[in-house]
């Protein structure tokens, strides 16, 4: 695969993204019985801004430089802000944190994640990264396949009956991730029912998505929602209008705890044709 994230970090859909992210790890450390994560694309966990491949697009000077600039936020908002701060000097922004560097930073002593990388170089930047936290396990593995051998996790004699699996691919060849997904997701969920999923997608051209909704809606699970930040008119296939994330399992009012960041979103950093999108492809009965 050619996809480097270095390209993109702290763009819109990052921001997004790791808003959810944070928000269900939140709703997990809510109760004191450990959880498990599982990210099955995990990146290098650290992205330098100031790195030739960002400044590069520039992109996250539209995304979490952009956002770093407004005054009063929505709690869910701030706490992400608050997490991507820690990884910096204070009133700098040098580095911007990967999906399992929050994982891990949001982590308490008796949860655990399990990180997959399949590109060599980013799989061993991430073993450094990780190599003192003995709560985070890295493999240099396809993501898709740690979910059939790895779930339902257990350590040792502990088996974790809570988690997270976050599905966040390159999406190279997207006519074939998304089968991908929705076939690893339906067999995974007869084994760990009770966990939460939550599978990242962009938005080209948004008619495209619409078979991937129907078969997520059919998806042996409680509920799934969707959350969506378009930043511009999806009038172009070559280009990333926007992302979502279809959330499956969420927990318990999710939506009404989302709701307040997405207007914010789409004012501070979306242009003309910009819109969100909060709702449920399969209420919870």
């Amino acid at each position: 695969m050619n996809y480097r994230h270095a390209f993109h970090a702290g763009n819109h859909a990052d921001v997004l993204k790791h808003i959810v992210l944070l928000a269900l790890l939140d709703a997990l450390k809510k109760k004191e019985a450990p959880f498990f994560v599982l990210d099955t694309h995990a990146g290098r966990g650290r992205y330098l801004l100031a790195a030739p491949e960002s400044r590069k697009t520039g992109e996250s000077d539209a995304g979490i430089l952009r956002l770093m600039g407004e005054a009063k936020m929505p709690e869910v908002v701030e706490r992400y802000l608050r997490a991507v701060e820690a990884n910096n000097p204070v009133g700098a922004l040098i580095a911007y944190p990967g999906s399992p560097l929050l994982i891990a930073q949001a982590l308490r002593e008796q949860d655990r994640l399990a990180a997959c990388e399949l590109q060599p170089d980013e799989a061993s930047a991430l073993k450094e990264l990780f190599a003192h936290d003995a709560r985070v396990a890295v493999h240099a593995r396809d993501g898709y396949t740690a979910m059939k051998a790895m779930l339902p996790p257990k350590l040792g004699a502990l088996k974790f009956a809570r988690g997270l699996v976050l599905i966040d691919p390159p999406y190279e060849v997207q006519d074939n991730e998304y089968p991908m997904i929705i076939s690893t997701l339906r067999e995974t969920l007869e084994r760990w029912p009770q966990a939460t999923y939550a599978i990242w997608y962009p938005i080209k051209l948004r008619r495209s998505l619409q078979p991937f909704f129907r078969k997520a809606a059919a998806l042996p699970a409680k509920s799934v929602m969707l959350a969506e930040l378009q930043i511009r008119a999806d009038d172009s296939p070559l280009r990333l209008n926007g992302s979502g994330l279809v959330i499956v399992n969420p927990p318990w009012q999710f939506d009404r705890q989302l709701a307040p960041a997405l207007p914010l979103l789409k004012k501070t950093l979306g242009e003309a044709g910009a819109m969100t999108r909060l709702e449920w492809l399969k209420p919870d009965a």
